[in-house]
């Protein structure tokens, strides 16, 4: 299996040891990943704010990158999936129903010397890839450290599940791709609220308060539910629930402490990479006591 890989930008900067995890299980599990290096920020939704031409546009080169290659280009982020992947489905539309307006598009991609885009691809986060292209039973068959007793919320994120017209893989308001690869992995999956709707991470920058107060509100729920942990596919999201979940605590003033795991680390963890080569050290929530668990529950097995 080979892609062309978008890191995006948050996995490069706040969020890096996403992007070493995601290297870490695709070696683990014999996928290559061709990296994007020319590639640019999606725009995580603020360039159609000023203009949707830009949009289609920055993006239509970044899926052309993938097209040179003869690739899908592969996600790990929520945004950029949601954001890419409905740029992709808006020009293939507009090859059959307005192909002026894709040759508006590849007339500015060629005025700076780039590939047009040709809607030959496929956008594809690695949640869709793991499970649609990977499979789970073959996932299932690669663990070697089953997540036996952890109890795992997934937190989907709004633009994986709601940005594009079509779904692959799930249901948009009841998914269950992420509940099913926990089975796979051994882990329990949590049932809660919380886990189709928004971080709050868009309303951060500008209605703090709020942000915060919906992302405590969706860690509380899991909290209750009896959560080890909170499993998501989107760095943003990850970066509202943990980076910014000693705040979230503050204005609450409740005790959370619940560990936010990117998705990759937590396949690694079934696959036996070691925590520190997933980067599961670099969270501001520790996820100590989730390797603690994990190896009690190893010792009780071997008795």
């Amino acid at each position: 299996m080979r892609y062309a890989y978008f890191p995006g930008c948050v996995a490069q900067g706040a969020c890096k040891e996403l992007h070493t995890a995601t290297m870490a299980i695709s070696k683990a599990l014999d996928i290559e990943l061709i990296e994007l290096k020319k590639a640019a920020c999606c725009g995580s939704g603020t360039y159609k704010e000023d203009s949707q031409l830009l949009e289609d546009t920055v993006n239509a080169r970044n899926i052309a990158l993938a097209e040179s290659l003869n690739l899908p280009l592969l996600t790990h982020c929520s945004t950029c999936q949601g954001v890419i992947g409905h740029v992709d489905e808006r020009l293939k539309e507009a090859q059959q129903n307005n192909p002026d307006y894709l040759e508006k598009v590849n007339g500015f991609l060629e005025k700076e010397n780039c590939s047009p885009y040709q809607g030959t691809t496929q956008v594809k986060h690695i949640l869709w890839a793991l499970v649609g292209d990977y499979g789970l039973d073959a996932l299932k068959a690669k663990v070697v450290k089953p997540l036996t007793g952890l109890k795992c919320a997934s937190f989907y994120g709004c633009y994986l599940l709601r940005s594009q017209k079509n779904l692959p893989f799930d249901n948009p308001f009841n998914p269950q791709s992420m509940e099913n690869m926990f089975i796979a992995l051994g882990a329990t999956p949590v049932y809660y609220d919380g886990r189709i709707k928004c971080c709050g991470w868009p309303l951060s920058s500008y209605a703090t308060e709020q942000s915060f107060r919906m992302a405590g509100k969706n860690l509380l729920d899991a909290i209750n539910q009896g959560a080890d942990c909170i499993v998501t596919p989107c760095p943003l999201c990850h970066l509202n629930l943990d980076s910014r979940q000693p705040e979230v605590a503050k204005l609450l003033n409740q005790k959370l402490d619940l560990p936010i795991l990117h998705l990759p680390q937590l396949v690694g963890l079934a696959l036996g990479i070691e925590p520190q080569k997933l980067g599961l050290n670099n969270h501001v929530v520790s996820t100590q006591k989730i390797m603690e668990k994990l190896q009690k529950k190893a010792v009780i097995n071997q008795l």
